[in-house]
């Protein structure tokens, strides 16, 4: 009996070390590839072909393969799904690590590949299709949804995906520790490196090390029935090995920016292929799945969809699970997957709101459940560690925000303090050291598009050479009568890089006088004001017309995509203005009796670093400019403040009570002048 009991011990663990596990001999369930793109395969899975079925889109985590949702035939998603009457397809994103480029790939590429399969669904099927998605996929369904303002969409359901992420410190360590400690991960260690499968999965032990270490022994210990252990060897191996695939760079950098440290799912304003996006913009139902015991996304944090997406009905399941297994084991097989096909038929008028499906709201009352410890030593431990780490945490967090902002406006006050009439300052040079410092943060949104300090630099280098193959030279007075959109920024800034003088017209007022005030050569308009009077100056009207800008093309003379031939000539050198040099005129009082303004570099400076400086402005906040471009609050406090605090702009063309509330959260907006 105990030699049989070796033996078998003996050549399962032989088995183990040559192959990663037992042979099962179990097949997955059978699916075609119908439709691929660059990062991704469309999975259809084979069923009897009844019409009328609902139509689901499962998403997986970008840490884990798809096959999260076919772990085995005992704990298999899309089986459970067939079995109810459910026509499951699955996005693939493969393994990043083993395709070109697959380390490379951004999140953005990972919404728009979902987008793109939602979009062969619906022409394949002629019907709406529900996305549900696993952890981080369930964000990418969220981010998807608000991405398409819910169009083809039944409905999204979600499992354990946090919209709050200030909620998902793990091991119970405070907030004000985890968020800060994984900030300065990424800036010090990660830089934009890729992190390999196994990192992920040791990550993923480690949240629960005693039941990582007390799983490994009980399948040692049990080695000797093979009978036993093979039920569940498909979800073992699935998740000590098989599962796992690396996380790309560039898209763990931008989650770690965007959505911990800057907790844009819960704010909104973060940016899909050049759009700023909010949850709030999602119209179809939500259904979200809690786990009880969830270490990873803690109850707290996946609730944060109530306040996120307050245009939609937002239902929610709270099982007493794990988090992987609010998708693979017993309880999903049992309870989750049921479940969403129920709930699919409700959200298609086609059965009633499913059991233990509760409607949330604002006002909801849901108590709060501590996740399970590892053990009751263990947990105390935990609980004194975390105990203290609270209390210091408190006191750290106080210190930090006092250094963190003094190591912010210190360099920002001396270069106040260090301004006199040489110094070499203006608008123009803040946003090209923006470019240099952090070319791919977004630098202004404007009407759905967003544009990060890199593609704001090209736009404006194009403008320059349109300027100076019009003759523009530096000190030159140029009137500019715009209203308040990207073009407008980018033509004062360009004359700004020249040394030109803006001379800031105000629609409306009397043009021909202020031309005459400012001293006027030349007037750079758009079409809407082409036709005003410009007392016999010469006028340009350019099409700012760049790959990504065209959305905003005026009416123009010179084509600023084809300035590339222009010749620069010898005189030019960027951004020459100095403090004591004159770069805008405004214009008060009345429209029929104007005023000049007359605002030189340093007083520009000084009304940036001071706007950035009192209201302690960083990367994580979105400035709301709703004053006009020709207004001094809106040049010199709006725009100014924004870049020189390295913030994001939102410009409005004017303030519209029935956009504002839309465009604030669509931006995340934190400041509103």
């Amino acid at each position: 009996m105990i030699f049989d009991r070796v033996v078998a011990t003996t050549r399962n663990w032989l088995e183990v070390a040559r192959y990663g596990g037992l042979e099962t001999g179990e097949e997955p369930a059978p699916f075609d590839v119908v439709a691929q793109g660059r990062i991704h395969k469309l999975r259809r899975y084979r069923t009897a072909g009844e019409a009328g079925r609902p139509q689901v889109l499962l998403v997986p985590p970008l840490m884990l393969t798809a096959d999260v949702f076919d772990v085995s035939p005992q704990a298999s998603g899309v089986r459970t799904l067939i079995e109810h009457g459910i026509d499951p397809w699955v996005i693939d994103f493969g393994s990043p690590e083993q395709e070109p480029g697959g380390l490379k790939r951004t999140l953005a590429d990972h919404v728009l590949a979902i987008d793109a399969a939602i979009d062969e669904i619906v022409a394949t099927t002629g019907t709406k299709v529900h996305l549900a998605g696993y952890s981080q996929g369930g964000m990418f369904c969220y981010q998807t949804s608000a991405y398409r303002r819910s169009v083809g969409i039944g409905s999204v359901v979600t499992f354990g995906s946090p919209v709050d992420l200030s909620k998902t410190a793990p091991m119970g360590v405070p907030a004000e520790v985890a968020i800060p400690g994984m900030g300065f991960i990424m800036e010090n260690v990660l830089r934009g490196r890729s992190v390999p499968g196994w990192a992920t999965r040791l990550g993923f032990q480690m949240l629960d090390p005693v039941k990582a270490v007390t799983g490994q022994l009980q399948f040692l210990l049990a080695l000797h029935d093979r009978d036993a252990l093979l039920p569940r060897e498909g979800q073992r191996r699935y998740l000590m090995n098989d599962g796992w695939v690396a996380w790309p760079g560039p898209a763990l950098a931008e989650f770690l920016q965007q959505f911990l440290v800057h907790n844009r799912m819960l704010t909104g304003g973060f940016s899909i292929a050049g759009r700023p996006v909010t949850l709030a913009d999602i119209t179809s139902p939500i259904l979200a799945f809690v786990g009880e015991v969830d270490e990873i996304a803690p109850p707290a944090s996946v609730r944060g969809i109530v306040g996120a997406a307050p245009r939609t009905e937002i239902f929610e399941s709270t099982l007493h699970a794990g988090h992987f297994g609010l998708v693979v084991g017993s309880t999903a097989t049992n309870h989750t997957w049921p479940l969403v096909a129920d709930w699919m038929r409700y959200a298609e008028g086609l059965g009633p709101l499913p059991e233990h499906v509760v409607k949330v709201d604002t006002s909801t009352a849901i108590p709060e459940t501590a996740p399970a410890g590892p053990g009751e030593g263990v947990q105390a431990l935990i609980d004194v560690g975390r105990t203290v780490a609270g209390s210091v945490a408190r006191s750290v967090d106080n210190m930090r925000g006092v250094f963190g902002t003094v190591s912010r406006q210190m360099p920002r006050l001396a270069r106040i303090r260090k301004l006199d009439a040489n110094t070499r300052i203006s608008l123009a040079l803040l946003f090209d050291e923006q470019a240099q410092q952090a070319p791919n943060d977004v630098s202004f949104m404007y009407e759905d598009r967003s544009y990060t300090y890199g593609e704001n630099k090209v736009r404006i280098d194009a403008v320059v050479r349109g300027l100076l193959a019009a003759g523009v030279r530096a000190g030159e007075h140029v009137g500019v009568l715009m209203g308040t959109r990207p073009s407008a920024l980018a033509v004062v800034t360009a004359l700004n890089r020249i040394g030109a003088v803006a001379v800031m017209l105000r629609p409306g007022a009397d043009t021909a006088r202020e031309v005459e005030l400012g001293k006027v050569n030349r007037v750079i308009a758009d079409p809407e004001h082409s036709e005003a009077d410009f007392a016999g100056r010469p006028l340009h009207t350019f099409l700012l017309d760049t790959p990504y800008l065209n959305r905003d093309r005026t009416l123009t003379a010179l084509e600023i995509g084809e300035t590339n031939a222009v010749r620069i000539p010898d005189w030019y050198r960027p951004n020459p203005g100095r403090a004591g040099e004159l770069a805008f005129i405004f214009f008060g009082g009345p429209d029929d009796d104007p005023r000049p303004i007359r605002v030189t570099n340093g007083r520009f400076g000084l009304s940036a670093y001071g706007t950035a400086t009192s209201a302690t402005l960083n990367n994580s906040d979105t400035v709301y400019c709703i004053n006009p471009i020709y207004h001094t609050s809106g040049l010199l406090t709006g725009i100014g403040g924004a870049v020189a605090g390295g913030s994001r702009l939102a410009m409005a063309t004017d303030l519209d009570p029935t956009t504002f509330w839309t465009e604030v959260r669509r931006y995340g907006v934190t400041i509103v002048c």
